[in-house]
């Protein structure tokens, strides 16, 4: 499976297009271990872009402090789960979401969230 974590520096970006960077880790859930890790470049925010830019790279799972909701959609329909209101350093939340403790708990950026969004693969 392959995390995309929404970056600014070592932290959790508080909004997934806005980020400087997205930290790709692809991971064994089962066994909770971390394979890879990739640091990547945000190619630009453009309405509608990053959804599928990141589904071509095998990208299952989003994490970022917010989204708004259209940009939800457009991640559900290229089959990538969203995680948002998720804040800290994005090594510790890899672990704590391979421990199970980290889940989609509202949004910090100021679209507003009408969806729950979740990573239960």
């Amino acid at each position: 499976m392959k995390i995309a974590i929404a970056t600014d520096g070592n932290m959790v970006s508080p909004h997934f297009g806005h980020c400087s960077q997205y930290t790709i880790y692809d991971v064994d859930e089962k066994q909770r271990k971390i394979n890879s890790k990739l640091v990547i470049e945000n190619p630009g925010h453009q309405p509608g872009f990053l959804p599928g830019y990141l589904a071509k790279l095998g990208i299952n799972c989003i994490i970022a402090g917010g989204m708004g909701p259209r940009a939800k959609e457009l991640f559900a329909q290229n089959n990538i789960a969203t995680i948002t209101g998720v804040s800290g350093k994005v090594d510790d939340v890899i672990k704590e979401y391979l421990n199970g403790n980290i889940t989609d708990s509202g949004n910090l950026c100021d679209h507003g969230d009408g969806h729950g969004g979740h990573c239960d693969h």
